[in-house]
């Protein structure tokens, strides 16, 4: 880090855990108006959302992360955000076939390359699709890159690998997901990014004792501060295994779908924001004070 990095309590909250909004996503976004019944939506449509999000939730977290193509420069420029919530631009450049998952990532030029205002933004994130192929030392250094350059530019680093399974594992039936998110914590974490985040172990669908168990696990693969991220967990099961996360050393939580996936395509965005994804972090965030190991305690 350079010597005008921030510290990690530029997106957590005074005791040193994290309950921070993603709104990142760019076409997955605009699937899910179309799953919801909207169609497919005008780019502006995701700006207004992004910026409904922001304006309802920006208060109650302690970081908010944003993707430069949608919403990015006018969540800055408004001050809709407060100075608690550490203001966090992903960096990844997304290979996506239009309605598919996310294939592959690289650094985002524009932002990573020198000459983005970054005026404001605490921290930079990389998503990085993780498999057992050809490319994963690739992937690797794209991590450390990507680390390295974050630092350079003054800004935290928060790496988000995302497992997958190869076509062989499929075939062969021996793939794990939970099995492969302990590994590529194993082998991620540590790179030393300024915070880890990982997906929730059995997609949260454990018992509670299942679930503790299951992140005790990945809880001693990783190095260094972690968060869990709600990405393929049910909105109800967020909660209880964020809970099981943070007992298990994790320092909270970065989440975008179980906060607001039911808000897409409403018609009063705002005040079903009010109604639903509001007494959510609430509740998350409870849990977070209550429970999550601060971020200055992690080894």
């Amino acid at each position: 880090m350079t010597d005008t990095t921030p510290t990690l309590d530029a997106i957590a909250r005074p005791g040193g855990g994290f309950a921070m909004v993603a709104m990142d996503q760019r076409e997955s976004l605009r699937a899910m108006f179309d799953a919801a019944g909207s169609g497919r939506p005008e780019n502006e449509v995701l700006v207004r959302f992004k910026l409904d999000v922001a304006e309802t939730l920006g208060d109650l977290a302690s970081g908010f992360l944003i993707d430069r193509h949608y919403g990015f420069d006018r969540v800055r420029s408004s001050g809709t955000l407060p100075e608690s919530a550490g203001l966090i631009l992903a960096a990844d450049a997304l290979q996506q076939e239009d309605r598919g998952p996310v294939e592959e990532t690289e650094l985002d030029e524009v932002v990573t390359g020198g000459d983005t205002d970054l005026a404001g933004v605490s921290a930079l994130k990389l998503l990085i699709i993780w498999r057992r192929d050809a490319r994963r030392e690739h992937r690797v250094g794209l991590a450390q890159r990507f680390i390295r350059r974050s630092a350079e530019l003054g800004l935290l680093s928060v790496l988000e690998p995302v497992v997958r399974a190869t076509p062989e594992e499929l075939d062969a039936g021996t793939w794990d997901m939970d099995e492969a998110i302990v590994e590529a914590a194993r082998e991620l974490s540590p790179l030393r990014a300024s915070l880890y985040k990982a997906q929730v172990p059995m997609a949260g669908s454990g018992t509670p004792e299942e679930q503790h168990a299951a992140s005790e696990k990945l809880g001693a693969a990783v190095q260094g501060p972690w968060v869990v991220l709600s990405q393929g967990v049910d909105r109800d099961r967020f909660l209880p295994a964020v809970d099981a996360a943070c007992r298990a050393g994790a320092s909270g939580f970065l989440a975008g779908r179980a906060l607001w996936s039911d808000v897409v395509g409403a018609e009063d965005v705002p005040a079903r924001l009010r109604e639903l994804s509001r007494p959510r972090l609430e509740k998350l965030i409870e849990v977070v004070d209550a429970q999550a190991r601060p971020w200055s305690d992690a080894r």
